[in-house]
Formats: C-alpha cells, structure tokens, sequence
C-alpha cells in the first residue's frame, strides 16, 4: 500500500519540477493584466500549481496564466 502513493507522491513531483523547468524565467501576462516573469511555481492542494511574477506579491493559480512568452530568447 506504501508503494501506490510514493509512486503518486513521486509523480507528482516530477510534474512540478518539470513546470518549474517550463516557467521559471519566462515572461507571462496573467487575466488581470499582471505581467512580469514567472520567479517560482508552488504546489497548492486547492488550485494546483501557483506562480509567483516579479514585480508583483502574491502568487496566482496556473489557471491564470494568459500568455507566456515563447522562450526562444532564453
């Protein structure tokens, strides 16, 4: 039984270091109008991943996200 959720607890993981690959670094435009580059990704267990943006406290669901740059100038 131990093994079924360290397998889910290790999935999970992956995917939030792989979005944090994915984002950190790169400009975004949330729907409110906020933009600057995304400084971290957080696991939240109500609304999933959250970004932090420069610039700006707080930190947004990943549902907020509108526009992300597309990276080629990294």
């Amino acid at each position: 039984m131990s093994d079924d959720w360290t397998k889910r607890a290790t999935n999970i993981l992956r995917e939030l270091h792989a979005a944090e690959t994915e984002l950190i670094g790169r400009g975004a435009i949330l729907t409110d109008g906020k933009a600057g580059t995304v400084d971290h990704v957080f696991l939240d267990e109500v609304h999933g991943l959250r970004i932090s943006i420069g610039g700006h406290d707080g930190k947004w669901p990943i549902s907020t996200l509108k526009l992300l740059d597309s990276g080629f100038a990294r």
